[in-house]
C-alpha cells in the first residue's frame, strides 16, 4: 500500500492517504455506470449520478433509508442550501463483494467505527470534442464532512481529471495526481480543500471518468 501523509510538529495525525485497493477488480463495477441518471442539478448534461448511504452490520453491507443531500452554501457555493435528491445505487451493485471491499477500505483508512454511516456517490463525468467535463464545478472546496474518499473506477478516452489537495484555497496544491483505476485517496476534510481538473477527449470521440466518492458523516438527512 502506498501512503502519503503530512505530520504536524507536535503529533502524527491522519490528513490524507493514497492506496491501491488490490482486492477490487474495477471491471466488475463498469456495467453499473452504463445506467446512471443525469445529475438534475448541474447544467450541461455532462454529469450522471446516484447516491446511497450504507453501513456494515454483522459483516453485511446494508443500504440505509433514502434521504436528501444537504450542504451549506459555506461549503458548496454552487449548490449549497439546496436539498438534493438522487436515485439510489442499484441493488446489484450493493450486493457485490468488491463493493463491500471498497467500503471496508474506506473505513480502514479513516479508522472509523465498523458500523459508521457512509454516503457513496456514484458519478460519471463525460466529455466530447469541443465540450469539457467538469468533475468539480464548485471549484476548490471542502464538503463539510469529516472524511472523503475518491475511488477511481475507470478512465476512457480522456485527458485531465487530476485530483488536487490544498491546505488553503489560494495556496499551491500539496498533492496532485491522476487517480488510476483501483486507487483510493482518502482525505481529512477539516484540513484540506480538494478539486479535480476538467477532462477532455484524447481523440475525436466521447470520454468518461467514473468514480465513487465516499463521505463520513454522510450529509444525508431523511
Amino acid at each position: 500500500m502506498q501512503q502519503v501523509s503530512y505530520v504536524t510538529k507536535l503529533e502524527y495525525a491522519f490528513l490524507f492517504t493514497l492506496r491501491k485497493v488490490n482486492s477490487i477488480n474495477t471491471q466488475g463495477f463498469q456495467p453499473f455506470f452504463q445506467n446512471l441518471p443525469l445529475d438534475p442539478y448541474i447544467q450541461g448534461k455532462y454529469r450522471s449520478r446516484r447516491l446511497s448511504r450504507v453501513m456494515i452490520s454483522e459483516d453485511k453491507l446494508v443500504k440505509l433509508p433514502h434521504g436528501y443531500l444537504f450542504q451549506s452554501r459555506e461549503y458548496n457555493p454552487l449548490l449549497g442550501d439546496i436539498k438534493r435528491e438522487f436515485a439510489e445505487l442499484e441493488d446489484g451493485l450493493i450486493e457485490l463483494e468488491i463493493f463491500k471491499n471498497l467500503v471496508l477500505a474506506f473505513i480502514d483508512s479513516c479508522k472509523l467505527h465498523p458500523e459508521a454511516e457512509i454516503a457513496i456517490h456514484q458519478i460519471r463525468t463525460t466529455c466530447s470534442p469541443g465540450h469539457l467535463g467538469n468533475p468539480a464545478p464548485e471549484g476548490i472546496h471542502q464538503d463539510g464532512t469529516d472524511f472523503i474518499g475518491i475511488f477511481s473506477v475507470g478512465r476512457d478516452n480522456i485527458q485531465g481529471g487530476e485530483t488536487h489537495l490544498y491546505t488553503a484555497k489560494k495556496e499551491k496544491p500539496v498533492f496532485n495526481k491522476i487517480l488510476q483505476p483501483g486507487e483510493l485517496v482518502v482525505v481529512n476534510d477539516h484540513d484540506f480543500f480538494h478539486f479535480t481538473t476538467p477532462i477532455k477527449p484524447e481523440n475525436l470521440a466521447p470520454g468518461t471518468r467514473d468514480v465513487f466518492v465516499l463521505t463520513c458523516p454522510s450529509l444525508i438527512s431523511e
